[in-house]
């Protein structure tokens, strides 16, 4: 399985782009961020003429995930247990989610296609309603391989976090006055970790960014940020064969302001495979 992850910034302003890339890079399982559109709004003719199947979840033309596969999707959520929502400065369960959060099951794997809110600012509420967010996912991981140590579970997309220092380029993403970048931002991230998950992409692609601001030739220069992850519980990670960063996707016509992500998985092993050479 072919899975990858992105921030299209918007689908229907991309969609003949995003489709193009799945197709060419043979992608299975295609978790998407900021579609930007009502579900009812979403381009699915043009991922079923390609030959995949499309579960999207938006409410306007802010925020929405959606994923795209080859496979049918099931088990098909739209929150996970404790998703705090956030409407006119305040944030809370009592209070409907915002379409940052989809889930299905495809292939054996649980996968979640996430937009970690923003922050906006450090002191804003915006900024507390994210590490709130990021709380409950946690606990709902801690939860989950706490049932069920063996499911390959990922969680994938724009968390909106730089983890590590290295992982930020832009000057105007400063730490102590920037989100993405925060003590407490990093510990929400590493408390993820703590609860069963591991960065995929990073051991076999230790460098590298997946996002660059639009302005003041970010790109050009190379000042971006790795904001965008594969996170995998260890039966998923044990499975990952191969990992990319498509750089190359910010280039070109009006391309989003993030690239794909990608991994590649291989769940057998070698008494399932009888042909399998034998390595002395």
């Amino acid at each position: 399985m072919r899975l990858a992850t992105w921030n299209v910034n918007s689908i229907r302003a991309r969609v003949d782009r995003i489709v193009d890339f799945a197709v060419r890079e043979s992608v299975d399982v295609l978790a998407m961020q900021e579609i930007k559109c009502k579900a009812e709004q979403f381009p699915f003719d043009a991922f079923a003429e390609a030959g995949y199947h499309v579960e999207a979840h938006g409410f306007s033309q802010w925020n929405g995930v959606a994923i795209a596969s080859r496979e049918p999707l099931a088990d098909v959520r739209t929150s996970f247990p404790g998703m705090p929502g956030f409407a006119s400065g305040k944030f809370g369960t009592d209070i409907a989610p915002e379409a940052r959060a989809l889930g299905a099951t495809v292939g054996g794997v649980e996968v979640w296609s996430l937009y970690v809110p923003n922050g906006r600012a450090l002191g804003d509420p915006h900024y507390d309603y994210k590490l709130e967010w990021l709380e409950a996912l946690r606990a709902y991981v801690d939860t989950t391989l706490g049932a069920r140590r063996d499911l390959p579970l990922a969680l994938v997309g724009d968390f909106n976090i730089a983890p590590t220092d290295a992982d930020n380029g832009d000057p105007a993403v400063v730490p102590g006055f920037s989100t993405h970048v925060s003590p407490l931002e990093r510990e929400a991230f590493a408390a993820l970790e703590a609860a069963g998950l591991v960065d995929t992409v990073r051991p076999l692609v230790p460098t590298g960014y997946t996002y660059w601001d639009y302005k003041r030739l970010r790109f050009p220069r190379n000042e971006g940020m790795r904001i965008d992850f594969i996170l995998g519980s260890h039966a998923f990670a044990d499975a990952v064969a191969g990992a990319s960063i498509h750089r190359d996707e910010r280039k070109g016509e009006a391309p989003s302001d993030h690239v794909p992500v990608v991994v590649d998985l291989d769940f057998t092993s070698p008494e399932d495979d009888d042909d399998r050479p034998m390595i002395w």
